[in-house]
């Protein structure tokens, strides 16, 4: 069982501040994502935007990972490489986001088509925003990492959806990957128990098809190995006395 660091009040709200430019990323990658826009232009809007908000980037450079955000599309899971490919009518784009702030993280993400999607794919959508939303409400102090992750797992369950199991959600603060690891099912093992002052990151996965998938040969895209549509939601939280706070949503 992982134990995680307690913040302090004024800890979060540094937190808060760098999830608030994580927020800001977010929104202007999706509005600037519009057919014939490269994604190594939306990296290029990402990193402005957090330089020019006093700070820096956690991905670029990253165990080497080459870009300031993640553009994962279609079949991809997470962890696709910004670079020449432009975005085209019909895309399931993951964007992954994340900016230090005085020395404090802040990771987030969020899945959008670009178009009108099939009603599959909008279901995609939906339930993936949705598990992270109970994910987030089963946060509270007193409950433990379990029952998050079984929140998590019962909406993907619910609408007939693979749950991607090797890249799980996770502790944040100084560090952006912290313990504990937060699954998207359940594990049947004893798991911590959140207290007010435990910050997470919280990140369901699913796909239309397969739950399997593989590491593409630039070693950092994660692909559906049925090349089935994938969706990617995340938000930093932090637990309160009532319940979680968002830190990662305008």
């Amino acid at each position: 069982m992982s134990s995680i660091t307690r913040k302090s009040a004024t800890e979060i709200a540094q937190m808060r501040r760098a999830g608030a430019i994580v927020a800001e990323v977010l929104a202007r990658v999706e509005e600037a994502a519009r057919p014939g826009a490269s994604t190594a232009e939306l990296d290029a809007i990402a990193e402005r935007h957090i330089r020019a908000a006093g700070a820096t980037s956690n991905f670029k450079g990253y165990h080497g990972f080459p870009a300031t955000i993640c553009i994962s599309i279609d079949a991809e899971v997470v962890h696709g490489i910004p670079g020449d490919r432009e975005i085209k009518a019909g895309a399931l784009v993951s964007v992954d986001a994340g900016a230090i702030w005085e020395g404090w993280h802040a990771d987030a993400a969020r899945s959008f088509y670009v178009g009108e999607a099939p009603p599959a794919v909008a279901a995609l959508i939906a339930a993936t925003r949705a598990a992270l939303d109970a994910g987030i409400a089963a946060a509270r102090p007193g409950a433990t990492i379990e029952e998050v992750s079984g929140a998590i797992e019962d909406v993907a369950i619910a609408a007939g959806l693979g749950v991607v199991r090797p890249f799980v959600g996770h502790g944040i603060g100084r560090a952006m990957h912290e313990a504990p690891q937060v699954p998207n099912y359940r594990t049947g093992r004893k798991s911590l128990t959140l207290a007010a002052g435990h910050c997470l990151a919280i990140e369901p996965m699913f796909t239309l098809g397969s739950p399997e998938v593989g590491v593409m040969d630039d070693e950092w895209t994660v692909v559906t190995v049925d090349r089935s549509l994938a969706a990617h939601f995340e938000d930093s939280i932090a637990i309160g006395t009532g319940g979680a706070e968002l830190l990662t949503r305008p």
